[in-house]
Order: C-alpha cells, then sequence, then structure tokens
C-alpha cells in the first residue's frame, strides 16, 4: 500500500495525470453517461423515496458499500417499497433504517469517507467539491489494481489524498470533481466487465 503522507509533488501529479488520462479513454457515449451519472441517481433517489431526496440518497449511499450499483439501486428502492432494508450487514441496515425514520443522512453516514461524498454527490449533482472515492477511483489514481488487497480507504488522510487529486483533474478539465469521477468510474468499469474478470461493484 503506498504510504500516502510521504508522497512527493511529482507522485502526487502522477495521480492527476493518471485520472486525466483514463478520462481521455471514455467514448462519446461514455463521457455523456459518466456526465449525467449523478444527475440519473439524484433522480431515482427522488422516485424511491417520493419526493424526500435526502433520505433517498442517504439509503442508496447506505446500502451502497460492497455491491453492484443495479444491486445498490434495487436494494434501496425494496427498502423504500418494504418499509425496511435488508440484504446487507447489520450495520448498515441499521444506518439505512435511521434514515428512513428520519435521521440527517449527514449525521448517521461517514461524512469524509466513500458513503458520505457519494451521499453528497447524489443529493446535489453540482456539489463542486465532494468526490466519492470507491476502489475502482483509488486504482484510477495511484496506477495500479489492488484487487482484494486492502486500499485503506478508512483512513482520512488516504482518502483525502485520492480525492484532491480528482479535484485537481476536474480543475484541469473544467468539470466537476463527482463528474471526473463519474466519467472514470464508467470507464474502468465497463473495461473490467469486458474482461469478464470482476463485477461492477461500486
Amino acid at each position: 500500500m503506498i504510504n500516502m503522507k510521504t508522497l512527493t509533488p511529482e507522485e502526487r501529479e502522477q495521480f492527476v495525470i493518471n485520472i486525466m488520462d483514463e478520462y481521455a479513454k471514455a467514448s462519446p457515449d461514455q463521457l455523456a453517461r459518466g456526465r449525467a451519472w449523478y444527475l440519473t441517481a439524484h433522480q431515482l433517489a427522488d422516485m424511491i423515496s417520493e419526493g424526500n431526496v435526502m433520505a433517498g440518497a442517504g439509503v442508496i449511499a447506505a446500502l451502497s458499500a460492497q455491491k453492484s450499483w443495479a444491486e445498490n439501486s434495487r436494494l434501496a428502492s425494496r427498502a423504500f417499497e418494504s418499509g425496511a432494508p435488508s440484504g446487507h450487514t447489520g450495520e448498515t441496515l441499521a444506518k439505512a433504517a435511521k434514515i428512513m425514520a428520519g435521521a440527517d443522512p449527514a449525521v448517521v453516514l461517514p461524512m469524509t469517507a466513500k458513503t458520505g461524498n457519494f451521499y453528497r454527490c447524489i443529493l446535489d449533482p453540482e456539489d463542486a467539491e465532494a468526490v466519492c472515492i470507491d476502489r475502482h477511483a483509488h486504482d484510477i489514481a495511484v496506477g495500479e489494481t489492488y484487487g482484494s488487497r486492502d486500499r485503506g480507504l478508512s483512513a482520512k488522510t488516504r482518502y483525502a489524498v485520492v480525492a484532491h487529486a480528482y479535484r485537481e483533474a476536474a480543475m484541469r478539465l473544467g468539470e466537476l470533481p463527482s463528474t471526473v469521477q463519474a466519467v472514470t468510474w464508467v470507464v474502468r468499469t465497463e473495461g473490467i466487465a469486458g474482461t469478464a474478470t470482476r463485477p461492477k461493484n461500486r
């Protein structure tokens, strides 16, 4: 695992270059879908919660860990349809249940980590700071596929360094950080799916 605390300016710059290189691989269709990704997720949050976007986005984010987007969407939709979340770990279900009961997702979710930032991106697709660093985003930035190895993204410093690289890449590309992350996510997951080596989990 790369020690983020000892990175040189050149190594940090390489993260930005890696992200921009992945972004440049996007086809016009992938670019369009990546740019619309969080708007589409926002619309889903609005629909499944019958207008309570904050709750919808919070439940989607809470149930996102180690799930494909298709499964994540299904679990969140089913939670609102049935009135109770299911299909995940106990701790995760407890968070989703609290949000469905009216708790502020910003209080329930870890806002400096992936799920908190995922929530922010879904809640406000125009958020200029939030960036969801999942395993794909991490691997793109560091230029290495970690597979099942721990990426250490629960550490605030590590998450922040990778998130900063996306913000820097976004500034240079004239896009929102969440857009750059979404476009590169589309490119990476569809590339992986094409090799039939890994599922498309967030």
